[in-house]
């Protein structure tokens, strides 16, 4: 299990269905080592801290794997590392194998899975496309947000070890089935 890609961006304006928008969606990958602290990695921003971000989703990790997906799924559209707004492209662990409480060490930093991602509209504004939510919600790969519970240094290329497993609940990929199910039973297909 590896650290693929760091990634860290700043809130932008764009113009999405003909009104302007402010998110921090657009990550782009760095090169050397970045500081982790309890709230986000160095350089990196949320655009709205009442529902990105915070202690509980520091930081978004979203698994390189499912990119070849997303390349089928999407061809012609480009998908450089962070194109999901994660901040850790990561390689070996997958949502079906991870659960809210393995706690993870790379670099010097120390994180614990607290959730998975669900995307909301900014998602779609990323890709220019209204229906990019369905679709990730669809695909059922969502990635994993992670409290840091210890800060250090990461960067791309570092290893990610277990130094604990949570305590046997779902996994993230089970979690988001459910919730993908009470969306829908809602009506928000």
């Amino acid at each position: 299990m590896r650290i693929v890609s760091v990634n860290v961006g700043r809130p932008r304006k764009v113009e999405f269905l003909g009104r302007p928008v402010r998110s921090a969606i657009w990550k782009s990958p760095v090169a050397g080592s970045v500081r982790v602290t309890r709230l986000n990695l160095e350089g990196d921003k949320q655009s709205d801290p009442r529902f990105h971000g915070g202690p509980e989703k520091a930081v978004y990790a979203y698994p390189s794997e499912h990119y070849a997906f997303w390349a089928r799924e999407l061809p012609g559209v480009e998908f450089p590392w962070g194109a999901f707004g994660e901040n850790l492209t990561t390689e070996g662990i997958l949502d079906d194998g991870i659960r809210v409480g393995d706690r993870l060490e790379a670099g010097s930093a120390e994180f614990v899975v607290t959730e998975p991602r669900m995307p909301c509209y900014k998602l779609g504004v990323r890709f220019g496309r209204e229906d990019m939510v369905k679709r990730f919600f669809d695909h059922g790969a969502t990635g994993f947000y992670l409290a840091v519970l210890r800060e250090g240094k990461i960067s791309a290329g570092d290893t990610i070890v277990w130094t604990a497993r949570g305590d046997g609940g779902p996994t993230i990929a089970e979690i988001a089935a459910g919730k993908r199910a009470r969306r829908r039973a809602r009506g928000g297909e």
